[in-house]
Formats: structure tokens, C-alpha cells, sequence
């Protein structure tokens, strides 16, 4: 096991070089200049230089791709253009919000989307498979952000029972955290849940015409049972990957539910560098993400082998 941990978690460092260079390519090829936004309208053009060479942007892009890179290693991702904090304190600033909003969501996720994608599968073409794959099916049709609007209106506007927006931090305690999050969270469970439930059926519907399935009602055994214990747990690995796959959507809803709740998270801090065309910024807040999927992946790859012991080889 710790073989194949160790080889999975040397595949990511290629992985994340190439990535680190995609970032690093997109942000630089964007039309704009950093170096003049910082000046100002009325910098001559040898402050708009001196400020560019401080920035190392007067640097052919190599250059600057390997100054960052060797940064980035060292964990330290430069300073911000727009506030001159480093990267790393303003991600350290934020990260609490999304590992807390991207946590609640995956829970939720589950929590709904395996029991629903389940009991469709036990009750196929009747009313209630209709039912919930008509729901998986508008779920992962409308984006994020209509989903939230539509739930902050009625629950924060008309009912009052969330706050419109915000956040509160873990020190506040658990149950005010959880109350200013869960509007955002559900947004995003019910576009994520779409996708794991339609996968879930479609798993369990197989592993339901397998010949011990048919023993297990021989035998006698309760509908329940044979559903979630011995349905569901054959089909662990298919449901894990698309829960893996499914992050990277999660991740990207971050990005839009943190703006639209106004929560200070790194999905927001990245709205906010693009806006103002902060290198740095930009470049750590994608990388920081893509490292967390990386480390998403590397958990799944794990849960492989923990699921069937034949993956391990």
C-alpha cells in the first residue's frame, strides 16, 4: 500500500509542473499591463519601468517562469502588485472559508446524491426514478449561480431564515458557521449531486441483475439491506471516481458561489486579482487549486485500493 501511495503521489509532480506552467503561460499572455495599472494614469514612462522591472516583467517569459517556479517550491509565491502582501498570508487568510464551504458541500453532496441515485435505481421506470433523475437532470443543467440566487431569495429575502450573505469564521462557533454557509453549500450540493446520483443508478442498476443479488433475495434478506449494503458496496469505485472527477465542478462553483455570497475565500481573492490584474495573486490562487485537486485525485487513486485490493496490483 505505501508502494503504491508513493508512486501515485510521484506521478502528481509532473503533473503539477505542467500545470504551474499552463497558469503561468495563461496569465502572461492576457492582454494588459500589470506594471501601468499599478502606476497610475499620470506615471511617466520611467516609473511605469522601474516598476516593471522590480515585478521582473521587463524579463523574457522563461525567465520569469523560473524565477516563480523556484519561488513557488519554497512555498513562497512572490507579493501581491495591488497590496504588497505575500501570496501565501493572503491564501492563508482565505483558505478557511473554502475548505469549510468545499467540506459542508461534499458532505451534503453524498448525503443526498448516493441514497437518491440508490433508491432510483431499486425503483427504475417508475414514477419515483422519473422523478429523481428529472431532478439530476435540472440540477446539472442550471448554473450555479441561478440555483443560488433563487435560494437567497427565498430563504434570505422573503423568509429570512439565512443571512443574504457573508461569513462566520470557525472562532464564532460551529452552529454560526454552518448557518452562513449553508445557503452557498446547498447551491452547490444540488449542481454536484446531479451528477453523482445519475452515476449511482446507472452502477447500482447494473449491480442489481448480478447473480448474488438474486442469492441475497433467496435468501430472504430485506430490500433495504440488499440496497445500501450489498448493491451499493460493489459499486464503490465508479461512484468514488465520478466523486474525484466531480471535484474539479465543485471547484469551479467555488469560484462563483464565494461571489455571489460574498464570502472571503480564495475563490473570491481569485475574482478579485483577475479584476485587478495581479499577477502573483492569480497564479497562487489557481495553483493552490490545482494542487488541491491534485491531492483530491491522490485520495481517490488511494480509495482504490482500499475499495479492491486488485488495484494495487
Amino acid at each position: 500500500m505505501l508502494r503504491y501511495a508513493a508512486q501515485r503521489i510521484l506521478a502528481g509532480i509532473p503533473i503539477l509542473l505542467l500545470v504551474s506552467l499552463f497558469i503561468f503561460s495563461l496569465v502572461h499572455l492576457t492582454p494588459g499591463d500589470p506594471a501601468l495599472l499599478l502606476a497610475g494614469d499620470n506615471a511617466s514612462p520611467a516609473q511605469v519601468d522601474e516598476i516593471r522591472a522590480r515585478l521582473n516583467l521587463d524579463q523574457p517569459l522563461w525567465r520569469q517562469f523560473a524565477l516563480w517556479f523556484g519561488d513557488a517550491i519554497r512555498l513562497d509565491l512572490g507579493n501581491s502588485i495591488y497590496s504588497g502582501k505575500p501570496v501565501t498570508e493572503l491564501i492563508g487568510q482565505r483558505v478557511e472559508p473554502t475548505l469549510v464551504l468545499s467540506t459542508v458541500t461534499l458532505i451534503l453532496t453524498v448525503l443526498i446524491a448516493v441514497p437518491l441515485g440508490a433508491v432510483s435505481a431499486w425503483r427504475a421506470n417508475t414514477i419515483v426514478d422519473r422523478l429523481a433523475m428529472g431532478f439530476a437532470v435540472i440540477g446539472f443543467s442550471v448554473p450555479v449561480f441561478a440555483i443560488a440566487y433563487v435560494l437567497v431569495y427565498l430563504f434570505a429575502v422573503r423568509w429570512g431564515v439565512f443571512p443574504v450573505q457573508g461569513y462566520k469564521p470557525l472562532d464564532e462557533g460551529m452552529l454560526a458557521t454552518l448557518h452562513s454557509v449553508t445557503l452557498p453549500s446547498v447551491s452547490l450540493a444540488l449542481v454536484f449531486a446531479a451528477l453523482i446520483a445519475r452515476v449511482t443508478r446507472a452502477s447500482v442498476l447494473d449491480a442489481l441483475n448480478e447473480n448474488y443479488i438474486r442469492t441475497a433475495h433467496a435468501k430472504g434478506l430485506g430490500a433495504p439491506r440488499i440496497l445500501f449494503w450489498h448493491a451499493l458496496k460493489s459499486v464503490g469505485v465508479p461512484v468514488v471516481t465520478v466523486i474525484g472527477i466531480g471535484f474539479a465542478t465543485l471547484i469551479g462553483g467555488v469560484v462563483v458561489t464565494e461571489s455571489v455570497f460574498n464570502i472571503p475565500g480564495i475563490g473570491r481573492l481569485t475574482v478579485d486579482a483577475i479584476t485587478r490584474r495581479d499577477y502573483p495573486v492569480i497564479q497562487g490562487s489557481i495553483l493552490f487549486f490545482s494542487a488541491m485537486l491534485i491531492l483530491i485525485n491522490l485520495v481517490v487513486d488511494l480509495s482504490y485500493a482500499a475499495i479492491d485490493p486488485r488495484v494495487r496490483g
